[in-house]
């Protein structure tokens, strides 16, 4: 530690905090509760469905009261139901992220009072010394002023990939995080002030990033904002021919508005994501962006860092063997005061550390000249002693040339899926001018702890056509030894990363070839996540340590072990707060839920925005044709309240159990074109038939009668539920028993008069019903017919 400096003292510390010198820059976790406010009250659809309503009520009630006024705005109703749901929904995974993120928040080490303390974040206060080791994140800036061999990744800032050794007055950023050595710097630039919270930290933050299913929403709003404007104006004016009822046509053209606007999609689609949140928080998976609970049911690669993900953390010593003339007490005592000298020992030396211990080995005291961390992309770590020469420890083909025996036995022991350790001596050894005069002491074997659930995690990817890549800086040996006991397939043709092909198109044509790596380096492992998105994939990358920082980053899906370095958990989208596997077919299994049934909510509330479309324009055009010709006008056939009794059961009700229910669907690209390849037809296939009916029977009942509104009501309800009823197979019980629930209530609304007489419909007559049968029986065989005969281009 930093000589003749005790860091801040206790009073020191209260002076700064009650100056406010204290970094308090928020990391935000889940949205602020305004936003979520915001976001599910004040939007543009909302407003305009406020106004519909608005004009609904005050025109209804200036000729009939108040109370018919209100039932003409009850489609409002729906709305507000579907807000507060969405609200509570959000409010729920809010409540979920923000309690999962203090158990993923990473605490900070400062040198106070002579003594390193562990602080939350938001306690650091200025001029503390804040101590850094291997994994740890940089959350504040300032200068180092004191360094042991301290190497920064600076990546994330300046895109640069190679480590940056920091000595005394070099500055240090947040954002960037540690990978060799350790350290301590003065935090000056603190909350606000500091270059992470200039950038906002958009490695680390939650985020509503693209998705693209949120993508293919917003282009369906974008596409009917520009439809309804235009078609609503045709309505407005084709409707004013009858001047004599003008209450009533505007109480009308409201009708003919309020189902092209598709109200509920947005909010069933947070809902959705916010379940999904809750149902993976309840697993102990933090879901640091919402994009990701679809993103791993897209993933049609995922790569798996071994160390940590495929195996537990920590590991046994199976043996140390010296070489033939060296002193076995020699060997002991070498590898007793590396662990000693080491002050950021990584998960392999403390196992050393462990073992000597537990041996009754005590550190013999050697007195330390320099100590080289271990770096992913050395291999290897070490120290140079006063009496006893420089000793090394790290990957025997790193260390031992390929033809010393030493090196023969590591590959043996490699093959059985040990990890293997050479211990050596050398003439002269540094972290950037190489190694000379290595000779070969001791192997270090340890046992690795393969994960109970890792062969049926690996055999469910398998089966659902996920393509595994295993990736590890082991020896290739030692990684396919693993992988062949847990079943993998290509576990005996391993491939070295140290002799890769340079040329990008070279690589992806390896990858999609092979499956187990070993040697790779940090660097590497992101040249692996680009080459496999060049060829189409969606790349999904599990982690836990500083080196795999840059592939959690640039992959589709960063997944993170709840054990792992601060860095690897900061920019992960995903982190597994219990390092459990297995919780991953689960975050499948919830992409798809999501995916699956936005896909159907979005057929069905899309299918109405065409009828509704559809309908107008008939409407608009026939009766602006009335008025051309000299006839009556032709009046919308509709209520508000038709339409509220209509989108209830056919949209509203079955929607909202439809978007939580469990499927395991395949996610398919293409979400936008497959859901316009069945809305379109499907919208046309209720409207057609619906025009017809409603024309024939005003043709037969007169247009003073109730019975064609009531006739054009049969149709379109029984039209759009048999649409309801495609857009929900495969089928269960419950989805059965919903479909046939919302048809028998319709059929009460019209077999009990208050209900009959509340909704301004009556029960139709033999003919008025024949009519609707036809028009239903046409409208679902012409939908039938294009869904088994529409050329293979427009299937799903």
């Amino acid at each position: 530690m930093l000589a003749g400096d005790r860091g801040l003292t206790a009073d020191e510390v209260a002076a700064r905090v009650e100056a406010g010198a204290v970094n308090d820059a928020k990391r935000h976790t889940s949205r602020p509760i305004s936003a979520i406010l915001r976001a599910n009250f004040l939007t543009p659809l909302n407003a305009v469905i406020a106004v519909l309503a608005a004009i609904a009520i005050g025109f209804t009630a200036m000729e009939e009261g108040l109370l018919e006024g209100l039932k003409q705005g009850l489609f409002a109703g729906v709305i507000i139901a579907n807000i507060a749901i969405g609200t509570i929904q959000e409010l729920r995974a809010k409540r979920t992220l923000d309690k999962l993120s203090l158990l993923n928040q990473s605490n900070a080490k400062v040198l106070r009072d002579g003594e390193i303390q562990e602080i939350e974040p938001n306690r650091i206060v200025r001029d503390d010394l804040v101590y850094v080791e291997p994994g740890d994140r940089i959350m504040v800036d300032g200068p180092v002023v004191e360094s042991r061999n301290l190497e920064i990744d600076e990546s994330l800032l300046t895109g640069e990939a190679d480590p940056v050794a920091k000595v005394h007055g070099d500055a240090v950023r947040s954002g960037s995080f540690a990978v060799a050595g350790t350290g301590l710097f003065r935090a000056e630039q603190i909350g606000a002030d500091s270059y992470a919270a200039k950038l906002v930290e958009e490695a680390s933050r939650f985020t509503l990033a693209r998705s693209e299913l949120r993508d293919g929403i917003n282009r369906f709003i974008k596409l009917i904002n520009w439809l309804i404007v235009p078609i609503a104006l045709l309505l407005i004016i084709s409707q004013l021919a009858d001047a004599g009822n003008w209450r009533e046509t505007i109480v009308k053209t409201v009708a003919g508005i309020v189902p092209m606007i598709p109200e509920g999609l947005v909010l069933l689609t947070s809902v959705a994501f916010a379940v999904g949140v809750i149902r993976l928080g309840a697993r102990r998976c933090l879901v640091q962006e919402l994009p990701a609970i679809e993103g791993l049911a897209r993933t049609d690669v995922l790569c798996l860092d071994k160390t940590g993900t495929l195996t537990e953390g920590g590991m046994d010593i199976a043996e140390i063997r010296p070489v033939d003339g060296a002193d076995p007490a020699v060997v002991i005592d070498a590898l007793a005061a590396l662990a000693a000298a080491d002050d950021s020992p990584n998960p392999t030396m403390q196992a050393v550390d462990e073992h000597l211990r537990e041996q009754g080995h005590a550190d013999p005291a050697w007195r330390v000249i320099d100590v080289m961390p271990f770096s992913s992309a050395r291999k290897w770590s070490g120290t140079r002693f006063t009496d006893h020469g420089t000793w090394l420890l790290g990957a025997p083909d790193v260390l031992l040339d390929p033809g010393d025996a030493m090196a023969l036995d590591a590959d043996v022991l490699a093959a059985q899926g040990l990890r293997v350790l050479a211990l050596v001596t050398a003439e002269s050894a540094s972290t950037t001018g190489g190694i000379s005069g290595v000779k070969a002491q001791a192997l270090v074997v340890l046992r690795q702890r393969l994960r109970s659930t890792a062969a049926a995690t690996l055999a469910y990817f398998k089966e659902q056509g996920v393509a595994v890549k295993i990736i590890s800086g082991d020896s290739p040996a030692a990684v396919g030894a693993v992988a062949a006991q847990l079943g993998v397939e290509g576990a005996a043709e391993t491939v070295d990363a140290r002799r890769l092909p340079e040329d990008p198109d070279e690589l992806a044509d390896l990858l999609e070839r092979a499956t187990i790596f070993g040697r790779v380096k940090p660097h590497q492992k992101q040249a692996f996540v680009k080459a496999l998105q060049s060829r189409g994939h969606t790349v999904a990358m599990t982690g836990d340590g500083v080196n795999d920082v840059l592939a959690l980053k640039d992959a589709d899906l960063g997944i993170a072990m709840g054990s792992g370095s601060s860095a690897a958990r900061s920019v992960a989208q995903v982190v597994l707060l219990d390092d459990e596997f297995a919780t991953l077919p689960y975050v499948v299994d919830e992409g798809r839920r999501v995916l699956g049934n936005i896909g159907r909510v979005s057929n069905v509330f899309l299918t109405k925005t065409v009828y509704a479309i559809s309908l107008a324009l008939f409407i608009a055009v026939g009766a602006i044709w009335s008025w051309i010709a000299g006839n009556d006008p032709l009046p919308y056939p509709f209520l508000p309240i038709h339409q509220s009794l209509i989108n209830v059961f056919t949209i509203g009700l079955p929607a909202f159990f439809l978007a939580l229910a469990p499927t395991f669907d395949r996610a398919r690209p293409g979400f936008v074109k497959r859901v316009l390849k069945f809305a379109i037809p499907a919208g046309i296939c209720c409207a057609v038939p619906t025009f017809v009916v409603y024309l024939a029977s005003l043709a037969h009942d007169g247009y003073d009668s109730d019975l064609p509104q009531t006739t054009a009501a049969i149709t379109l309800f029984c039209l759009a539920l048999a649409a309801l009823a495609i857009v929900a197979k495969p089928y269960v019980w419950w989805k059965a028993l919903l479909v046939g629930g919302c048809a028998a209530a319709f059929v009460t609304v019209l077999a009990v008069p208050p209900f009959a007489r509340f909704y301004e419909l009556q029960l139709p007559g033999a003919w008025n019903t024949t009519a609707a049968a036809i028009g239903v029986a046409s409208g679902v065989s012409a939908l039938l017919f294009w869904l088994v005969v529409r050329p293979k281009h427009l299937k799903d």
